[in-house]
C-alpha cells in the first residue's frame, strides 16, 4: 500500500515510462523528470533490474548533463544490500529516484519488502518524484505485471501478477505496449483484478502522475487506459489454460501527448 504522508507536502510525482525513451534528441521525458526534482537536484539511480554493467552510468551521464548537481548509482544486487546504511542515507536525502529497465522480477525479488522499498514509499508520499522506465515502470503499482505473452486476444494464463512496490494501488502498468502487442495480457490482467485502472504505455512515452492523481501524457506515442469499473462479466474463472477469455463493459481511452486523465474520477481531464 502507498505510505501515508508525514508532512504537509503534496505526494511526489510518479513517472512510469514505456521504455526506449529518447536519450539523444530533445530527451523531453528525462529532462522533465529532472526539472520536477528541483533546481540542481540530487538523483539516485537504481539499476537493479538490468544485467548491463553500464545501465546506471548511462542515466548518470544524462542527468548530469541536464543540470543535476549530484547523481549516485545504488547497486542493490542482493537483498542484504538493501540494509546498507550508506545507500539508505542517499535515498533519505536525494531529490528524486530513477529506476532503470530490465527484468521487473529481479527488482521485486531483490527490493520487495526491504527497507529500500519502505523508504521509497515514504519519500514519495512526502513529495519526492520517482521515475522508472520499462521494468522500473512496471514495478511501481501494488499489483505488478510480472510477465506474459504477446497477442491481442486475452487468454487464461496469459499474464502473471506479482507484488510491486506499492507506490499506487489505483493502477497497473504495462510497458513497450504497442511495440510488443501487449493489449491481450493487459485485458487479462484486469480480468484478474477488475479494480485498478490499467495503463498500457508505449515506448518513448510517459505518464506524469501528479499529487492529485491526474496523469499527463508526455512523449511521442500514446498511453492506453483500460477502466474495468463497469465490467459485468468475465469468463476467466472457467477458462482452461490458453483459452480465449471474454470480458464485457471495459472502457478504453487512448491518450496522446498533452492529454490528461483523472485517475480518481476515471475521466479525461480538461
Amino acid at each position: 500500500m502507498p505510505a501515508h504522508a508525514t508532512t504537509a507536502q503534496p505526494r511526489g510525482f510518479l513517472i512510469p515510462i514505456g521504455g526506449a525513451e529518447d536519450k539523444i534528441g530533445d530527451a523531453a521525458i528525462l529532462k522533465r523528470f529532472v526539472r520536477l526534482c528541483g533546481k540542481r537536484p540530487s538523483i539516485a539511480i537504481i539499476p537493479t533490474a538490468s544485467r548491463r554493467d553500464d545501465a546506471g552510468r548511462v542515466y548518470q551521464d544524462l542527468f548530469s548533463g541536464f543540470d543535476a548537481a549530484d547523481t549516485k548509482i545504488l547497486q542493490f544486487a542482493r537483498r542484504e544490500d538493501c540494509d546498507d546504511d550508506s545507500a539508505l542515507n542517499v535515498l533519505s536525502q536525494c531529490d528524486g529516484v530513477f529506476i532503470t529497465g530490465g527484468n521487473q522480477l529481479r527488482l521485486s525479488t531483490t527490493i520487495g519488502g526491504t527497507p529500500v522499498a519502505k523508504l521509497l514509499r515514504r519519500r514519495n508520499a512526502n513529495g519526492m518524484p520517482i521515475a522508472g522506465t520499462s521494468a522500473g515502470a512496471a514495478i511501481m503499482p501494488a499489483h505488478m505485471i510480472a510477465h506474459g505473452e504477446e497477442g491481442a486476444t486475452p487468454r487464461a494464463g496469459m499474464v502473471s501478477l506479482a507484488p510491486g512496490l506499492g507506490l499506487s494501488n489505483k493502477i497497473m502498468i504495462d510497458q513497450h505496449f504497442r511495440q510488443r502487442d501487449r493489449i491481450g495480457r493487459l485485458l487479462t490482467a484486469i480480468a484478474l483484478n477488475p479494480f485498478a485502472l490499467a495503463l498500457g504505455i508505449d515506448e518513448d512515452t510517459a505518464a506524469f502522475i501528479g499529487p492529485d492523481n491526474v496523469l499527463e501524457v508526455v512523449g511521442n506515442s500514446t498511453v492506453l487506459v483500460l477502466d474495468p469499473a463497469e465490467v459485468r462479466h468475465s469468463s476467466l474463472a472457467e477458462a482452461n489454460p490458453g483459452e480465449a477469455v471474454s470480458i464485457t463493459n471495459v472502457r478504453m481511452h487512448i491518450l496522446t501527448a498533452g492529454m490528461r486523465f483523472d485517475i480518481d474520477r476515471r475521466v479525461v481531464a480538461e
